[in-house]
This record gives structure tokens, C-alpha cells and sequence, in this order.
């Protein structure tokens, strides 16, 4: 080895010892919002968009927790590549580009919309106003089953997906206490019922990842309607939704005291399929252990949310809460040599149905890809680590 040589290795050592020594006091909040920056300049590059502008859940989701760091730190730099997206993908006169179609009746493009209405009380722009508006619209003319709940897409019909909780009722909840129309909280209440009415599984205690009303799709159970098992991230979504609109839920409603119930009733079942070793649960939930079947992040981070913020609410105390979220970042967060945080084995997408005819099955979820960094899995882990922060 030369001198020179010698001399960057010891350079690259001394900058490493550096940033440690600095970055140990900077919390993981900050730290993943400021990697997730430096990886992806515009937001339009986040979840593998490549600056391809789209009205897309995933972008709404890990943007509105970027909005959250910036609540803790006012750091303006956050607040500015938040507000620099929505002014690209929401014309001057208010109109959602990006692909938005009101007619698909699509809940997950409702998801940014709950960012945008944070976004407007720092930045209270007319096209935000308009695009708002527009998503509320969506909601009063979306289809519903039989029971008042929301299809998942005008493609899907029929269908009840516990992903679409998480798209919809946040932003519905948030919309109704801004606005004060509390009439809504009976629409919010009323999703959240029927679907884990009718996604619940008694032999698992969990709930599957969808239900077909006219049980004629082919991943349906011809009885039930209910799809094969309770997919992690699925009930993830369903639970952060619960814990976030009681944020918001008026404490003299009736309906509040069923939605805790569920909430907690989910609290106390998933320490039963969670991997004993670490706490973290898997791509399969209702499948523990099972072969080919492994731990995953997303789900482990909503989760670990969900249960800090519920003790911190008093809905669910669970006193080891602080040591979960330590294992979720002992299990998936990866340091870089750059001073970047990775957060590592997030499955990136699964559904049922489509063009892709997703079965639903077990090998079907395990078979889905695996990648780093997806914002279904950032966005909850910036809140755990918030939450965590505020102990």
C-alpha cells in the first residue's frame, strides 16, 4: 500500500469518526428525512419515480412526514421541498396533474390530500383550496357496498381493501374537524366498521387484506368474500388510519368507543405473530415463522408506531413500547458509510386482482420484490422515531 493510499484510507476513517460523533445526536427523524433528501433531490424522484410527476399515495404519505420533522425542527428546507412537489403536480388554477382522474374513483389518490391540507396551514395557496375540494368531491360520489363502505377503485368493484382505510379516513377526519362538519365522522366511522366487520378472520383474530362483496373476484372466498390471509402491511395501514383519525374523532360520539375497541383488540393480538427473537412481524402475518415467509419493514414500522403513539394517548399502553422501536431499528436500519440511513427489507407493493391477477396467496406475498427505502415504510418509521423521540 502507497502513502497516498494510506493517507485516504486514513482521511475516509477520520470523516466517518466525524460524521458519527455528529450524527449521534441527531435524531433517526431527522436523519432518514435529510437521507431521503440527499437521495433524491426533487421529490419526484422518491419511490423510484425518477422525476416522472405523479399523483401518487406514496409520495403524499412520506411528504406528510416529512411535514411532521418539520413541526419539530422548523427547518424551512423540509417545508420547501414539500411545498416545490405540490406546486409541480397542482396547476395555478388548481387542477391535480400527474395522472389524477376523478371518474376512477380511486382511494389511494385521496392519500395526498390529507398532506395537502397540513401543507395549507403554512402555505394557504388557491390551488391548494381547489385541488382539496376536488378530493372531497371524489369521496361524495365514490361507489360503496351495500353497507356504506367506499369500493377500493371504480375498477375494483365491490371490494373493500384495509389498505384503502389509510387512504381515505385520515384525510376525511382531518377535513371534517378543519371544516367542522362532524356529519362526516359518521361517514369515517362507518369504513372503518364494515371493513373489520367483514375482513376478520376468528381463527387468527386478524384481519384479511380485502373483502369482495359479490364474491365472484377469483382470490375470493366463495363464503365469505374474504381474501387468504392477513397480509402485514395491510392491517399496518388499517391501524395507523385507527390511531391517527382518533386524533380527530369527537370524544361525545358513540361510534369512538367501537373504534378504540378495534384498535386495541388489533393491539393485543399482534404480539401472538410476532418473531420472538425481535419483536417485528412479517410479510405474512397470520404465517409466523413459516418457510420463505421473512421479517418486514413496513408492517414492523406502522406497528411500531401505532403501539407508541397509542401509550402516548393512553388508548393501549404497552410498556415496552420504547424497546420495540429500538429493535425496528436494530432489524432494518442500515447505516452508509455517507452518513446516510437505509431502511432495508420493505416488500414494495402487493394488491389483488389487476392486470397482474394477483392471487393473493401466501406465495403470491412472499414473492412479491423486496427493496430499501420505500415510503410505505420511511413515512411510518419518521413517526415511530417521533413518537420514540418524545419520550
Amino acid at each position: 500500500m502507497t502513502t497516498a493510499e494510506m493517507k485516504r484510507i486514513l482521511l475516509l476513517a477520520a470523516s466517518i469518526l466525524a460524521f458519527a460523533a455528529c450524527t449521534e445526536k441527531v435524531p433517526y427523524s431527522v436523519r432518514m428525512v435529510r437521507s431521503e433528501m440527499q437521495r433524491c433531490p426533487s421529490a419526484a424522484e422518491l419511490d423510484g419515480m425518477g422525476g416522472r410527476l405523479k399523483w401518487n399515495y406514496t409520495t403524499g404519505l412520506e411528504l406528510l412526514s416529512f411535514l411532521s420533522v418539520y413541526q419539530q425542527t422548523a427547518d424551512t428546507a423540509i417545508l420547501g421541498y414539500v411545498e416545490r412537489w405540490y406546486d409541480a403536480v397542482i396547476s395555478p388554477e388548481g387542477e391535480i396533474l400527474g395522472g389524477y382522474k376523478k371518474e376512477k374513483y380511486n382511494l389511494d389518490h385521496v392519500c395526498p390530500g390529507r398532506t395537502l391540507l397540513h401543507l395549507y396551514q403554512y402555505a394557504p395557496k388557491k390551488q391548494y383550496a381547489a385541488a382539496i375540494g376536488t378530493l372531497r368531491s371524489q369521496l361524495d360520489g365514490q361507489p360503496r357496498t351495500e353497507a356504506g363502505a367506499f369500493w377500493h377503485k371504480s375498477v375494483y368493484p365491490s371490494q373493500v381493501w384495509l389498505d384503502g382505510l389509510y387512504m381515505a379516513e385520515p384525510f376525511l377526519a382531518t377535513y371534517a374537524s378543519q371544516t367542522g362538519q362532524d356529519s362526516l365522522f359518521t361517514t369515517v366511522a362507518r369504513q372503518f366498521l364494515v371493513a373489520a366487520d367483514k375482513t376478520y378472520d376468528p381463527a387468527t383474530g386478524l384481519y384479511r387484506h380485502a373483502w369482495d362483496e359479490s364474491r365472484s373476484m377469483f382470490w375470493a372466498d366463495p363464503v365469505t368474500g374474504q381474501s387468504a390471509h392477513c397480509w402485514g402491511r395491510a392491517l399496518g395501514w388499517y391501524a395507523m388510519a385507527l390511531v391517527d383519525v382518533l386524533d380527530f374523532f369527537p370524544e361525545d360520539r358513540p361510534e369512538r368507543a367501537e373504534l378504540l375497541a378495534v384498535l386495541r383488540h388489533i393491539l393485543e393480538t399482534l404480539p401472538s405473530y410476532a418473531d420472538p427473537a425481535t419483536g417485528m412481524w412479517y410479510q405474512v402475518l397470520d404465517c409466523p415463522g413459516r418457510e420463505g415467509n421473512y421479517l418486514e419493514a413496513t408492517c414492523s414500522a406502522m406497528f411500531t408506531y401505532v403501539y407508541l403513539k397509542a401509550s402516548r394517548k393512553g388508548y393501549f399502553v404497552r410498556e415496552d413500547a420504547p424497546a420495540l422501536y429500538e429493535s425496528l431499528v436494530k432489524t432494518f436500519i442500515r447505516e452508509q458509510p455517507d452518513g446516510t440511513i437505509d431502511l432495508t427489507q420493505c416488500c414494495a407493493v402487493a394488491g389483488l386482482g389487476g392486470k397482474e391477477n394477483r392471487s393473493g396467496t401466501y406465495d403470491y406475498y412472499i414473492g412479491e420484490r423486496i427493496t430499501d427505502n420505500d415510503p410505505k415504510g420511511v413515512g411510518p418509521f419518521i413517526w415511530a422515531s417521533l413518537e420514540y423521540e418524545r419520550l
